[in-house]
């Protein structure tokens, strides 16, 4: 089986390749290779079973695509995307990435299908957002409710959701799309997206350093840990697509909780010296960002197809603790 991962560099990517490592398989079947491709080439893991081959591209310029997938990859885990924060500062790169990179290589997986009589049909699993989702709410947003975006980032999404949609629709591949969570706590430094201090308060306080938390803390968001990203995209690779049906668009499992809660599971797993390192600093721009985003989800159909996620903020910082941290609390 070969595996293209595009989008490799970044943290998920890296992680979703390091656990296929691990695995040698997927669904079952062995893995021969892995293609790792993202704009700056990725670090293929050391002692993997099979061949790996990394890339560096801009997949969203003309004929890039083409080259990723005419090896006819198997599956394709399509995670590259410019961020939330980032999208809405610069409109034109926003949408060169995260809707013409993903049209660009629906249309290149299209040109072998129609070229194979229909032969190649690979799995295309899609990295979605809540953000596809905008205000008003109801209590918890189900799967099938409206898409209204109030981001670039979420329009952008949201059309990919369309598109991996029909283009599933006509045959051309197989596709599922996952609505992420913010996944949480994320390792190393802290990036453009505008949901960055949800790992920020937790990360930076447990590796001794402060923590900057720029909303106030009874601002509600949706959450799962790095583990739980991974497990839902091999779950998504895998699964039978007449479960899913025609509605290939699903919003994944994860924790509602505030931002005091939060800090207060931190207190539990590391105590005051910790919690003391978040300084609290308000940031209009990004408190007006996340005012329009999504707190609470019944993710109900994708549990009943498999997929899973932690159940309290607790799990998710030791999570953390285990796989960056070796366990230790500065």
């Amino acid at each position: 089986m070969h595996i293209l991962v595009i989008g490799a560099a970044g943290m998920v990517g890296r992680k979703l390749v390091e656990r296929l490592a691990k695995d040698g398989t997927l669904g079952g079947k062995a893995v021969s290779k892995v293609t790792m491709h993202d704009v700056i080439e990725p670090t293929a893991p050391s002692g993997a079973p099979f061949a790996v081959k990394t890339l560096a591209s801009d997949f969203s310029y003309a004929g890039e695509a083409e080259k990723l997938v005419v090896d006819k990859p198997d599956v394709i885990f399509h995670l590259a995307a410019i961020v939330s924060g980032e999208a809405e500062q610069d409109f034109d790169k926003g949408y060169r990435i995260n809707m013409d990179g993903s049209r660009f290589l629906f249309e290149a997986v299209r040109a072998l299908n129609v070229a194979s009589n229909g032969a190649y049909k690979p799995r295309i699993v899609f990295t979605s957002s809540i953000a596809v989702f905008g205000a008003p709410f109801p209590e918890a947003i189900g799967t099938e409710f409206f898409t209204t975006p109030l981001t670039s980032y979420g329009t952008q999404k949201a059309i990919g959701e369309l598109l991996l949609a029909d283009y599933t629709r006509k045959g051309f591949f197989d596709g599922i799309g996952i609505r992420l969570p913010t996944i949480c706590v994320r390792p190393g430094k802290p990036n453009a997206a505008a949901s960055g201090f949800f790992s920020n308060i937790i990360r930076e306080p447990l590796a001794g350093h402060e923590a900057v938390l720029p909303v106030s803390e009874d601002v509600r968001h949706w959450h799962a840990s790095p583990r739980s990203a991974v497990g839902f995209l091999i779950h998504a690779a895998t699964i039978d697509g007449e479960k899913v049906g025609h509605r290939r668009n699903l919003t994944m499992p994860g924790l509602s909780c505030t931002v005091g809660e939060q800090i207060e599971a931190l207190r539990r797993v590391a105590g005051d010296k910790v919690v003391a390192r978040i300084k609290r600093e308000p940031d209009q721009a990004i408190i007006k960002i996340v005012a329009g985003w999504p707190r609470n989800f019944d993710a109900s159909r994708a549990e009943s197809l498999g997929f899973k996620a932690e159940k309290t903020f607790d799990e998710i910082i030791k999570v953390h603790l285990d796989e960056e941290l070796g366990g230790k609390i500065a």
